[in-house]
């Protein structure tokens, strides 16, 4: 009896601390609020993989530190930060992210112009999948802003 038992702990602690499988999520934070968010493409064992996942949206504040972090092979390979407007179709900026870095929070929610706006974490293109990287879209609202809009700047008024 006692060799049936053994060996099915054994089996089970085997399958624990591995790498995973697939792809692991990116953790946001922004003020008190923690998201998690699923790649829309990753590599997995050579071969890219897009999925179909409604990247999260978060209402921010101004002036909120927004901080990032990534699975630890992410890390290793090196990621950046992508800006993009409100409809994920126009690229703003890139914040490279220095090799190894896990935690990277030196974005505030006021650095980007429009009120709406999406960071998408990437992964730097992965050699086995012929320059194919992982993507992590989050989205964020600035309170006070409201998405589809364009920032303007006031005009000034006329002398009376």
């Amino acid at each position: 009896m006692r060799r049936v038992v053994l060996p099915a702990a054994v089996l089970l602690l085997a399958g624990c601390g591995g790498e995973p499988a697939g792809p692991q999520d990116v953790t946001v934070e922004a003020g008190p609020q923690q998201v998690q968010a699923a790649p829309t493409q990753y590599c997995v064992d050579g071969e890219g993989q897009r999925y179909s996942i409604t990247p999260p949206i978060i209402e921010v504040s101004p002036d909120t530190t927004i901080r990032l972090t990534v699975p630890e092979a992410v890390a290793e390979n090196g990621w950046s930060v992508q800006v993009f407007d409100e409809g994920l179709e126009r690229l703003l900026g890139e914040v490279p992210v220095d090799a190894g870095t896990t935690v990277f929070d030196e974005i505030n929610t006021s650095d980007v112009v429009p009120p709406a706006f999406y960071l998408v974490v990437v992964e730097d293109a992965v050699e086995a999948c012929d320059g194919f990287s992982g993507a992590w879209p989050i989205g964020f609202v600035r309170a006070g802003g409201a998405q589809g809009g364009t920032a303007t700047e006031p005009t000034p008024s006329a002398p009376q």
